[in-house]
């Protein structure tokens, strides 16, 4: 049920037939019912997956409307409970898990299948909630859902790195310069950056990485070679999600080596060499999203300063203006590595 007095402001996709459009609106604040939990919203990210889902290429597979709040990275305090929540109280800091996955294995995401966090409120679950501690500003809040509990979960569960691993990542953007953050805090080494941007190899050694290599060079494979003394990789992360870089991570893995595949591009992954890839024991793994102990994971790491996201978020603006933090981010307008939209201003 809705108080029909009482409104917000809400950035939200409409889909058309002329196709899809991001409008401010203004839409009733929602009453949380059994077991929900109004938050206000302090501050969202923006995601890549915005900018695919308001251009088209990413279709949200359980959206029942032709109207959606997006949002999927969202931090604020608890405004009211429904009937039933115990865990929490009002005024809690909070940051809110990206989604939720139903009794049949299905998974639904905020601003994705149902309304995010774009907005001056947002109703959850209780159990998508998890305490966010005085020591972790809410800007950095918001993007630990996604923007670095996906790169952790891929690092901790699906990769299983270990310390001391030879680490190759491939496209340092959002997901992958957190991830070499997040390796260095694993104590992996050495930690390889690959890219062919010469800022996202600048970015990548600031956050930590021991070595960045343009993807591109002839002289690649000569040079990693070079800095594993022969051994290769142990483990490849593919954040960008495009088939060279798939190929191109397959051929320089060692004995035992793991292909991760993080970005998505909706094609076959391909194996070039079945001979080469049995002989040396190679694998490839899919990973999608983060676990639900990712979270606190990262806000547990972030909490006894063993890593830090702060320069992360590179550009705050109010929610009036998603439209341009989309654009930014669509054309990389500023070098971005993470754009979070703050309600209140």
């Amino acid at each position: 049920m809705h108080d029909a007095e009482k409104t917000m402001m809400a950035a939200r996709m409409h889909i058309g037939d002329e196709g899809r459009e991001l409008k401010i609106d203004q839409v009733p604040i929602p009453e949380p019912g059994n077991g929900e939990v109004l938050v206000k919203v302090m501050a969202a990210g923006v995601c890549l997956s915005d900018v695919h889902l308001l251009d088209g290429s990413l279709t949200a597979p359980h959206l029942d409307d032709d109207v959606v709040t997006l949002g999927h990275e969202t931090a604020g305090v608890v405004e009211k409970l429904g009937e039933g929540v115990s865990s929490f109280a009002p005024g809690d800091r909070v940051v809110m898990r990206s989604g939720y996955r139903d009794d049949k294995g299905d998974v639904y995401g905020h601003g994705i299948d149902f309304d995010g966090g774009w907005a001056e409120y947002v109703l959850t679950k209780e159990s998508t909630l998890i305490s966010l501690p005085e020591s972790i500003s809410f800007e950095v809040g918001a993007i630990i859902p996604d923007a670095v509990s996906t790169p952790w979960s891929a690092i901790d569960y699906t990769a299983q790195v270990k310390e001391g691993q030879t680490i190759g990542v491939w496209g340092v953007g959002g997901l992958g310069a957190h991830a070499v953050k997040l390796l260095v805090a694993e104590k992996a080494s050495p930690i390889i950056a690959m890219d062919p941007s010469d800022k996202a190899r600048e970015r990548a050694l600031e956050y930590g990485a021991d070595y960045a290599l343009d993807s591109t060079a002839d002289d690649f494979e000569d040079k990693l070679r070079e800095i594993t003394g022969g051994k290769m990789l142990d483990v490849a992360f593919d954040f960008a999600g495009v088939p060279p870089v798939r190929k191109q991570a397959l051929s320089v893995l060692g004995v035992g080596g793991k292909l991760v595949l993080v970005g998505i591009s909706g094609g076959e992954v391909v194996i070039p060499s079945d001979m080469d890839f049995q002989m040396n024991r190679n694998a490839i793994l899919g990973h999608y999203g983060s676990l639900p102990n990712s979270i606190p994971d990262v806000v547990q790491l972030l909490a006894e300063g063993r890593v830090n996201f702060d320069a992360s978020v590179t550009e705050v603006l109010p929610l009036s203006e998603a439209a341009t933090a989309v654009d930014h981010l669509k054309n990389k307008v500023g070098d971005p590595i993470r754009i979070v939209l703050r309600p209140g201003e």
